[in-house]
């Protein structure tokens, strides 16, 4: 064989290594935004389910109004943790612990205003008998179980995609095209003790 032949060969096989290269480069990549995109499709349907609970509060917050109107302290403080949490952002593009983590806190102190609310109520025969405060109530407990499973959906997005990236040799290539891993929702303070109840 000559050197003609010897360099036709060569040839031959750096196009042959730039094309598998590239078809592997490229289904790695394709991956990585896929399970990228799934997590920000995941990161919505939590705002989603949080932004309706945000959206029942003023309503909830009116019907109580009108028979619990010297309950002001609580009823301001579920305005006030309502308005902190719609406040608080998040890219999706940027969900790190810390961001997540005050995105977390803004939610809890919604839900520990709902929950004094909810409280006070009990002292009020007639709004407890109330047709829009049921329905409320209601659909309040249905989106805190939508908030639930729609966190749990992001988890598991984000579960997919921080192991595929970390993954050899794909983490190389999601360090070279700047993908990172993203936080998970992780129970609150203090959720791993039973609550005392008293009597």
């Amino acid at each position: 064989m000559g050197k003609k032949g010897c360099l036709w060969i060569a040839l031959g096989a750096i196009v042959l290594l730039g094309i598998v290269g590239y078809s592997f480069v490229k289904g790695r990549y394709n991956t990585i935004v896929q399970q990228d995109e799934n997590v920000k499709t995941a990161w919505s349907e939590v705002e989603n389910q949080y932004q309706r609970r945000l959206d029942l509060i003023p309503n909830l917050v009116n019907t109580v109004k009108g028979y619990a109107s010297h309950e002001r302290e609580t009823l301001e403080g579920v305005i006030e943790a309502r308005a902190r949490a719609s406040s608080v952002n998040i890219n999706p593009e940027n969900l790190t612990e810390e961001s997540l983590r005050q995105f977390q806190s803004a939610q809890s102190e919604v839900t520990s205003a709902l929950s004094r609310l909810l409280v006070t109520v009990e002292r009020y025969p007639d709004l407890k008998a109330n047709q829009n405060f049921l329905e409320l109530q209601a659909q309040l407990e249905g989106t805190e179980n939508r908030i639930t499973v729609a966190r749990q959906r992001f988890n598991e997005a984000a579960q997919q995609y921080n192991t595929y990236i970390r993954t050899f040799p794909t983490n190389i290539l999601a360090g070279m095209f700047g993908f990172t891993q993203r936080a998970y929702f992780t129970a609150e303070p203090g959720a791993e003790r039973a609550p005392t109840v008293e009597f």
